[in-house]
């Protein structure tokens, strides 16, 4: 059921999606917003993330956000119909994708090895905790395990204290972006060739792509990477960091940076918080002099960032040409008129759950992001997806139903 919209980059590509939780909902989202026919196979009970607290008789608002613009059916796997029945709708599929536990998938007999077997031209795809090789392959992982385990943690927080989870989900969502993108080159690769591919990801290895700079830090200092606090790793170029904002609210602060790159941005922010005195003082003249004055330089900001609210600080710093950032929290976001206008914060109807608006995939096409249609229903689209892909009619989907197939 592709979108005829912006999102049709995918139209006509077939996505087996048994997924569950968010590292593979994540990538297979991404594929459904970009027009595939992303058909979520669940067990009778659904995705556990399903019942992760939502609106009272609806799915959990975590379900929601990441499976979008999906279709579900119900299959009970553990029933020879039912396996056999998924693997009639595997020739049909460009892509299979699982993220199940450590020989979860085998055990059920859809291994990458029956299943290429079935189809040698399917885009097999899995996301695991540890890569195989890995002494901890067998382990189970989510998120904060991966980000403990992949050094995300180990350079987050304050240069003097303990290491800190992210809160972005970077082992979740962060895996899922970049099994998508490979899916992508795979089908690409396939337009030529006909080729299938077996692609693996594991979380913890994903990780790395996200902290290279990290690794540069320790390439140039031959020590691990420290915690840099609210500053960057690569950035030594005070100040550079976030500094209280009025009313003093527990998210009013801004960001303010000078770049290396640009030394005019030092003098252009000394003159716009009204500090031309200090333009040339040898204490702050240079990059080094100022790394050694950088309590000095954070103070002088403050005592001008304190009068100030962070969205007004963010525009009068900006406006000079000097990066600033005011630190946004999910009901700025969401209270954010221009996310709406421009289609990044789209408000969709859910069956149960009612209105509620979540960020769509946020890359524009010709203008417009994809429209998002809600997370389905459990076993919701059983009759529509099997008459898709397998011909079934209702009687012959009626009758799976009755047996406890679906």
């Amino acid at each position: 059921m592709p979108t005829d919209d912006a999102g049709n980059c995918l139209e006509g590509v077939r996505v087996l999606d048994l997924t569950q939780f968010e590292a593979g909902p994540s990538c297979t989202e991404a594929l459904a917003f970009l027009g595939a026919d992303v058909v979520k196979v669940e067990n009778p009970k659904g995705d556990p993330g399903r019942s992760s607290g939502g609106a009272p008789g609806a799915d959990a608002w975590y379900f929601l956000q990441y499976n979008a613009n999906k279709r579900s059916i119900t299959v009970n796997l553990k029933d020879p119909r039912g396996l056999a029945l998924l693997k009639d709708m595997v020739t049909k599929a460009d892509v299979f994708i699982e993220n199940y536990a450590p020989g979860a998938i085998e055990r059920l007999g859809l291994g990458a090895d029956v299943v290429r077997g079935i189809n040698p031209a399917i885009i097999y795809a899995q996301v695991k905790g540890f890569g195989t090789g890995s002494p901890y392959e067998n382990n189970l992982a989510f998120d904060m395990i991966a980000q403990a385990c992949g050094d995300t943690m180990s350079v987050t927080g304050p240069k003097d204290g303990p290491p800190m989870k992210p809160g972005p989900s970077i082992g979740d969502t962060g895996t899922g972006m970049l099994l998508a993108i490979s899916v992508l080159g795979a089908l690409f690769r396939r337009t030529r060739t006909g080729q299938g591919e077996h692609l693996q990801v594991a979380m913890q290895d994903a990780m790395l792509h996200y902290i290279r700079g990290a690794f540069a830090a320790h390439a140039r200092t031959g020590k691990p990477a420290p915690r840099a606090g609210s500053a960057s790793l690569g950035a030594t170029n005070p100040p550079c960091g976030i500094f209280p904002c009025k009313p003093g609210g527990a998210n009013d602060y801004v960001f303010v940076y000078t770049s290396r790159g640009n030394p005019e941005h030092w003098p252009r922010l000394l003159k716009v918080i009204g500090r031309e005195d200090l333009i040339g003082d040898e204490r702050y003249a240079t990059r080094e002099a100022r790394i050694a004055h950088e309590p000095e330089i954070n103070a002088i900001i403050s005592e001008w960032t304190r009068h100030h609210t962070k969205q007004d600080a963010m525009a009068i710093i900006g406006a000079v040409g000097v990066p600033a950032g005011a630190v946004l929290d999910t009901g700025e976001l969401l209270g954010d008129p221009s996310f709406e206008a421009r289609g990044i914060m789209q408000t969709i109807q859910h069956p149960k759950a009612g209105p509620y608006k979540m960020p769509a995939w946020p890359v524009r096409f010709s203008g417009s992001p994809p429209p998002i249609r809600p997370a389905p229903l459990l076993g919701g689209n059983n009759e529509d997806v099997l008459n898709d892909w397998l011909g079934m009619s209702r009687d012959e989907v009626g009758s799976l139903q009755a047996d406890k197939v679906i």
